[in-house]
């Protein structure tokens, strides 16, 4: 299903949630809301279920005009970051709740319990109670909830939050895996930068209720319009260096050891997976730069020349508009 957000706005008394935001989703994506705490991604989200009214503009589901229909008329599915699971029911039966709710029969409800339990790797769990599951395995049923009642829209609002790092890793794949597989469209709602490059197909990056860029993953990191979006997005973010009316940011794989370039101080060198971080100095600022020491003998307080590659350094303007 394509979803067409029109000049949305939510306002709660004298203060703006969100602000004139338009998209467009595309049908069978995974897109990420992507922004910090409080840019107003869950309340976009909200108004997207129709939990939250919207105070202005309009929203479609293909071309329905869904913006003053109740959530059980949306034909959704959510999953929170409080998975909200029923304690005194199994498995089996939190999965098959939606469907008594539309008063589905027996015989189906248990076929499409088991379906999208296999779907979701957690037919062997389902005479479980949630006290009886892990973290993920409660994620997992969560999922196979919302998805039961084959919703054309499936909204997803932090759901990794509660979950350790390894786990984190594991259902962002198990995700991308399941909407892959369901063709259903997908919003995800993230702060974190690296879930939403690793899992989406296209990003909406927030700030202050505003939609500031929009586009592929790559798309944006690549070729921010604004220092937000440049700082925002990338790990190590990319290096500011202010210079009279204009900032410089550098990505810290732009760096490259050049024997003609400019002298750097390097101050710490830290190791991330294959790569080697090197916290340095450079036109007097401290910068983070990702470069191949390995055959050079270096520590702290070495000197080093580097030069910059063209593929990721920006110029900004002092309101952070991007002008090369």
């Amino acid at each position: 299903m394509r979803v067409r957000i029109d000049n949305v706005t939510k306002k709660f008394g004298n203060t703006t949630a969100v602000s004139n935001f338009s998209a467009e989703l595309e049908d069978g994506h995974l897109i990420c809301l992507l922004g910090p705490s409080g840019c107003g991604k869950s309340t976009l989200l909200n108004m997207l279920c129709g939990i939250i009214p919207v105070t202005e503009g309009k929203i479609y589901f293909d071309d329905k005009d869904v913006t003053k229909l109740p959530p059980d008329q949306r034909n959704i599915g959510m999953v929170f970051q409080n998975y909200a699971l029923y304690p005194h029911m199994t498995v089996a039966q939190n999965i098959a709740f939606p469907l008594e709710v539309l008063k589905v029969k027996k015989d189906e409800r248990k076929a499409r319990v088991e379906e999208i339990a296999k779907l979701v790797h957690v037919d062997n769990l389902l005479r479980r109670y949630p006290s009886e599951l892990s973290g993920g395995q409660q994620q997992r049923v969560a999922i196979a909830r919302a998805m039961v009642k084959k919703p054309q829209l499936l909204l997803m609002d932090e759901p990794l939050s509660n979950l350790d790092a390894r786990l984190r890793l594991e259902m962002r794949e198990e995700i991308r895996r399941i909407q892959k597989e369901t063709g259903v469209t997908t919003v995800f709602v993230t702060h974190d930068q690296e879930e939403a490059m690793s899992i989406s197909d296209s990003i909406l990056l927030m700030k202050d209720g505003l939609l500031i860029q929009s586009g592929l993953c790559q798309e944006l990191y690549v070729n921010p319009n604004s220092l937000f979006v440049a700082e925002f997005l990338g790990n190590p973010p990319a290096n500011k260096i202010i210079q009279e009316d204009k900032t410089l940011a550098i990505r810290p794989e732009a760096f490259t050891l050049d024997e003609n370039g400019t002298e750097a101080e390097i101050q710490f060198i830290s190791e991330m997976g294959k790569d080697q971080i090197v916290t340095m100095t450079y036109l007097g600022k401290t910068v983070r730069a990702i470069l191949n020491l390995e055959d050079s003998a270096l520590a702290c307080g070495s000197k080093i020349k580097v030069s910059l590659k063209k593929k990721g350094v920006f110029t900004f303007d002092k309101e952070g508009r991007r002008l090369s």
